[in-house]
């Protein structure tokens, strides 16, 4: 197991992981955009273009900021085993080497979560829930003493509360029916980190016929315009 994750966590290969964004601005940052893709498909996915155009709309609004993107089809995050949690708990010192290698990934991940003044993320449903690839990012970056804390009071979100858009791709039709078993994770999740500004936007209906999900895109894209301005 160790050595499988040295292949995925090489040193080397952190330092392109932590480093490798988007196009930034050469101007002065005035606010800074954190994209998260989350599509299997890379950038042709549905909710990629939704974010894409999102990203887009906002850096017309925001000529100074920087938009940073981190697409998780190309940029692998394996998923959580017991080592790499235990590795999370434990002093620098005492983690062997790929709980070092582990640790700075997430390290990385919640750097850009934090230094970020607004989230935009890209959320196909897949089989009723969220992409495999964007829990691996959501179990990297929840961390106990890091991201939260427990309290005698109960949690404690640490990630400063800022606007967070979801664009929500689904083949059928599932928005406020037991069916939507996203909507409740993402809420309850960001809200556990002390995010609670969070904005959802619906493209629904995209594999029922092409006038449905025409018509589905028109209106995501409106909402897309109207939050990015």
């Amino acid at each position: 197991m160790a050595e499988i994750l040295r292949f995925y966590f090489d040193i080397r290969d952190i330092t392109l992981f932590a480093g490798r964004h988007s196009t930034f601005t050469e101007e002065t940052t005035m606010s800074n955009l954190l994209v998260i893709k989350s599509s299997l498909h890379n950038g042709s996915g549905q909710s990629s273009h939704l974010v894409d155009e999102f990203a887009q709309t906002w850096r017309r609004a925001n000529p100074g900021g920087r938009v940073q993107c981190r697409d998780l089809a190309t940029e692998i995050i394996p998923h959580l085993t017991a080592e790499i949690f235990e590795g999370f708990g434990k002093p620098a010192d005492q983690r062997n080497p790929a709980q070092i290698s582990a640790t700075a990934v997430s390290d990385a991940l919640i750097a850009e979560l934090k230094s970020a003044d607004a989230v935009a993320i890209g959320l196909p449903m897949y089989n009723f829930t969220i992409p495999s690839t964007f829990k691996a990012w959501m179990d990297y970056v929840a961390r106990s003493g890091v991201t939260f804390e427990y309290t005698e009071e109960g949690p404690r979100g640490l990630v400063e509360d800022k606007p967070v858009y979801i664009f929500a791709t689904r083949g059928g039709r599932y928005q406020g029916t037991s069916n939507d078993t996203q909507t409740r994770l993402i809420q309850t999740y960001f809200g556990f980190l002390g995010m609670t500004n969070l904005h959802f936007t619906y493209a629904e209906g995209l594999a029922m016929g092409e006038q449905i999900a025409q018509q589905a895109r028109q209106s995501a894209r409106a909402e897309v315009m109207r939050l990015a301005a």
